[in-house]
């Protein structure tokens, strides 16, 4: 009899392990930016919050400077369970579905205040296409403002014409249309190497961008156009989060929800301090010369009626609810 109770002890003590180790998960988290870059840190906190607020039964682990996926494979690579989780540069896929880019257009939104006005109008409707893809979105931070980044001193977009200028989106590609500039594809992580080489002499993009790749070593100058402010967000796998428990669920919405408050803020802690780091490092941090924000503006204009047509009525719903 004793010996049966103990052999019945140990099968419970054995399901009790196994349940305990079934009930703690493991996720990827793939992003395209280096560790130090603010969504990263942003993101690595909110992986730190998940694991305590969870009681450890869900550890992510964050896979940074695309050393997972690049860039343009994260969505697919969640969407496909490849990973649980990753970090997209919506703009990059607009091509995919228009409303992706709404944020990468210029001067439709081009303060922290309008950026976030765009998101609350933007939100819903991207969390209604990722769901239909099985994809869940966590949270959205915007990058600093845009400006124009160049080897050599710029009055016009005329200046523009024949340089060759990095793409990284179809609304960056579509601005080196428009002003006559070689658009080459270049990401995040390759960024100084292709500045380096001269692949690239000019783009548009954040201090926080030309911080990271140490930008003062090629390039003279930044122009600040305030040109429009694209956000990252967080995808999740729909699967991964269904087959946590309601607790563990709980604590992944709280950390994300911090982690939105918490990326905003230090977004536009990273706009003066990446571009502090860029003036000492020699760079000219400049006012966008009056020709060059009115010829860009002109580009805005252009493009933001180009995205309506092709948005359709969707977008224009969008833009609507955005200048209400």
């Amino acid at each position: 009899m004793k010996r049966r109770v103990f052999q019945l002890s140990l099968t419970a003590a054995a399901m009790a392990f196994s349940t305990s180790a079934f009930a703690q998960a493991k996720w990827d988290l793939a992003t395209a930016y280096p560790a130090t870059n603010f969504h990263t840190v942003n993101i690595s906190q909110f992986a730190a919050d998940v694991d305590k607020a969870s009681g450890g039964k869900l550890k992510i682990t964050v896979h940074a400077n695309a050393s997972l996926f690049k860039a343009p494979e994260i969505k697919r690579a969640v969407q496909g369970g490849q990973a649980q989780a990753g970090e997209i540069l919506m703009a990059n896929f607009q091509n995919e579905w228009q409303i992706f880019g709404a944020d990468g257009l210029p001067f439709l939104a081009d303060s922290y205040d309008e950026s976030a006005k765009l998101w609350k109008v933007q939100r819903p409707v991207v969390e209604k296409k990722l769901a239909e893809q099985g994809l869940m979105v966590l949270f959205a931070v915007p990058w600093p403002p845009q400006g124009v980044y160049s080897k050599k001193p710029l009055n016009s977009a005329a200046d523009l014409k024949g340089i060759k200028w990095r793409a990284y989106s179809p609304a960056t590609a579509r601005i080196a249309d428009l002003v006559g500039a070689q658009p080459v594809t270049i990401q995040a992580a390759e960024v100084s190497q292709a500045f380096a080489t001269s692949m690239v002499e000019s783009m548009m993009s954040s201090g926080s961008t030309g911080a990271d790749a140490k930008l003062y070593e090629h390039v003279k100058y930044w122009y600040d156009t305030q040109a429009w402010l694209p956000k990252n967000a967080l995808l999740l796998n729909k699967k991964a989060f269904e087959a946590l428990d309601k607790p563990t669920q709980d604590a992944v919405l709280k950390a994300a929800a911090d982690a939105e408050t918490r990326g905003w803020a230090a977004s536009k802690v990273a706009n003066t301090e990446s571009l502090d780091k860029l003036k000492a490092g020699g760079m000219q941090i400049l006012p966008a010369p009056a020709a060059l924000k009115t010829d860009m503006k002109k580009v805005g204009d252009t493009m933001l009626k180009e995205w309506t047509e092709k948005a359709g009525p969707e977008g224009q719903a969008l833009v609507d609810a955005f200048k209400r």
